[in-house]
């Protein structure tokens, strides 16, 4: 079975590669359509490439990826076996700065395929622009992190702090972000341990 999802993700993944419906295309080194393993239970939705990213190919590859690993390994989770891992656009908008909404809606094609293929029961929403790409609230990530939320295809989504956030914020005092994302990254654990 997860074969037939590689498969089909492949030919997703080639189609991002060669995509020029914006001007990001002008400005990548290619573009970072995922990582991790191809799955049905627990998705990671982030924002947009990095530096690191756009030159590996690959998200969350540089030191918020690191923290993002240790995170999901203090529960038990890993990329590798657990947890698929995209972002809300493929390539990396010059300067980080953030997706234009032209952009976003450009891209948007490529991750409605694959939460269309995988249909993971859980989504992670990783930061703010992946909190607006995929909820219609308004809020911000500090009022909707370590909620669930109705997704697509029945699942279940939760806006997480991005770690490149938890990296500029080190205490992990009771209610500091780093605290918070521990309560969350539990309630997580249990929600995927219950599938």
């Amino acid at each position: 079975m997860v074969m037939n999802l590689i498969s089909e993700l492949d030919v997703v993944k080639e189609k991002c590669a060669q995509c020029r419906a914006c001007d990001l295309c002008k400005t990548r080194t290619q573009t970072v359509f995922s990582s991790g393993v191809p799955n049905h239970k627990l998705m990671l939705i982030g924002e947009a490439p990095g530096f690191y990213e756009d030159k590996q190919g690959e998200p969350f590859v540089g030191k918020a990826g690191q923290l993002l690993d240790r995170i999901f390994a203090s529960t038990g989770l890993s990329r590798q076996k657990d947890v698929y891992i995209c972002n809300t656009i493929k390539c990396r908008p010059p300067d980080n700065r953030d997706p234009l909404p032209e952009e976003k809606a450009a891209c948007r094609e490529f991750l409605n395929a694959q939460l269309e293929i995988l249909k993971p029961r859980i989504i992670l929403l990783c930061g703010r622009v992946a909190v607006q790409s995929m909820t219609d609230t308004g809020l911000g990530i500090t009022k909707l992190r370590g909620q669930w939320f109705d997704g697509p295809y029945n699942s279940k989504m939760m806006p997480i702090f991005h770690p490149s956030y938890l990296l500029r914020n080190d205490s992990r005092e009771k209610g500091s972000p780093k605290w918070l994302m521990w309560q969350d990254i539990q309630e997580i654990k249990k929600a995927y341990d219950a599938l």
